[in-house]
């Protein structure tokens, strides 16, 4: 089992950054593909971004690709995702996931954090 806690959600400004964390516990993110996902009001649960095994690759969607990176530390069981010149669209909850295989579906994930709330203000 995989625990999962994201933080570093708040209110924003167009334009501005943030850096959302994962901190994860129960067992090291080593050996999982770590994915980022966010869900808007009305719509269904969106791909973001994620980073394979030990951090050697990442993908992103074509919506935050240039303005969003994928980082992980190891060492603290973490993974961040930075977040620049944000966009009022970007205003979501945002969830990371943890899978052997995932890719951008999200049933491929097992675990999932609570989800963090991002807000962007025009």
């Amino acid at each position: 089992q995989v625990q999962l806690v994201e933080s570093g959600g708040g209110l924003v400004q167009a334009g501005d950054s943030l850096r959302l964390s994962c901190a994860a516990s129960g067992r090291t993110i080593n050996n999982y593909v770590m994915g980022w996902f966010r869900q808007a009001p009305g719509k269904e649960r969106e791909f973001v971004g994620r980073t394979l095994w030990r951090g050697s690759s990442t993908y992103f969607a074509d919506s935050v690709k240039g303005r969003f990176t994928i980082s992980r530390d190891n060492a603290k069981n973490t993974v961040y995702l930075q977040m620049n010149s944000l966009k009022p669209e970007d205003t979501a909850v945002y969830y990371c996931a943890a899978g052997s295989y995932g890719n951008t579906d999200p049933a491929r994930y097992d675990y999932w954090g609570q989800g963090t709330q991002v807000t962007v203000s025009s």
